[in-house]
């Protein structure tokens, strides 16, 4: 290994929905962290390694950091993305085009605490119509602090991943890798299930529906050359039940065989999955009902 080999946690914050699961995914080359249009989809911190001859990045996918938190679900999610912030060897701060509000002025203030170097990536420019006002846009985001780098990127189509990439990598300190070079996450296959059918859920439903729900892997486990998964969607009220099963079944089939083709790509088996779905009234507000399902665990 050469001397000069790098490796560090990278922290990949913004407020909800601005696209850090995107960039992470990409920047890795595989689905680790789950995506949807909804804000705060991802609900815990999840780590992606990539490895190459010179450098071994962490990188580390947080909740989106909002300032209101009406429920214990959103307690939790800004304690998990705080916490990713200590020790830390590079923090991206990623922001949403031309678009900056509250939460990102809330998020900026955490930062004044930070001591590693900031870079801003500037997602979603392929959303900016009038390509004139990112320059004046840019101008102004410089003088809210000072970023090591600011990188306007398309997280969607991949557009200058490299360049945010190759600023990272020059700023991690030169040490020897902390993971082995073929392993891609710190989070198991079990823990990816969940996640895979919570983001077929997410996608699938309306408005609230979605943040009062969360999957529980029952059984995980390999017969036969088949993996046997069977999992329970909990939601906060009855009348959410019917709305998550569909007419006659139908979008409850349509989440399980979309969440299993997914999960036969990353696991690299034939996967057989049942899905159930139940009530747990007010999880989502209950301590320890979350510490219950897993939350807490990171």
């Amino acid at each position: 290994m050469d001397d000069d080999y790098r490796c560090g946690y990278v922290a990949l914050v913004g407020r909800p929905n601005v696209g850090k699961s995107t960039i992470l995914n990409r920047l890795v080359g595989q689905k680790i962290s789950i995506t949807s249009r909804r804000p705060q989809t991802t609900r815990h911190r999840i780590l992606g390694i990539k490895t190459d001859d010179q450098a071994q990045i962490v990188f580390v996918d947080t909740p989106g950091l909002h300032s209101q938190q009406p429920r214990a679900m959103n307690r939790y999610m800004n304690r998990a993305a705080a916490d990713s912030l200590r020790d830390v060897d590079v923090v991206v701060f990623v922001v949403e085009g031309t678009r900056w509000q509250k939460d990102d002025d809330w998020i900026l203030e955490k930062l004044e605490h930070v001591s590693c170097p900031v870079i801003l990536a500037i997602n979603k420019i392929d959303r900016v119509s009038d390509k004139a006002e990112l320059l004046p846009h840019l101008e102004v985001l410089a003088a809210k602090r000072h970023f090591t780098e600011l990188i306007p990127v398309c997280a969607k189509s991949g557009d200058h991943l490299d360049r945010l990439e190759a600023a990272v990598r020059k700023l991690l300190p030169v040490s020897p890798p902390f993971y082995s070079e073929d392993q891609v996450t710190d989070r198991s296959e079990r823990f990816l299930a969940a996640e895979l059918v919570r983001e077929k859920l997410f996608r699938k439903l309306g408005e609230e529906i979605p943040y009062g729900l969360t999957v529980e892997i029952e059984r995980f486990k390999t017969e036969k050359r088949t993996l046997h998964i069977h999992a329970l969607i909990w939601v906060e009220k009855n009348s959410h039940k019917p709305i998550v099963i569909g007419n006659k079944g139908e979008r409850l089939k349509e989440v399980g065989r979309e969440a299993r083709e997914d999960m036969q790509k990353a696991f690299g088996h034939k996967v057989f999955l049942q899905l159930w779905v139940k009530v747990k009234e007010g999880w989502a507000d209950d301590e320890r009902a979350l510490q219950s399902l897993g939350y807490g665990e990171d």
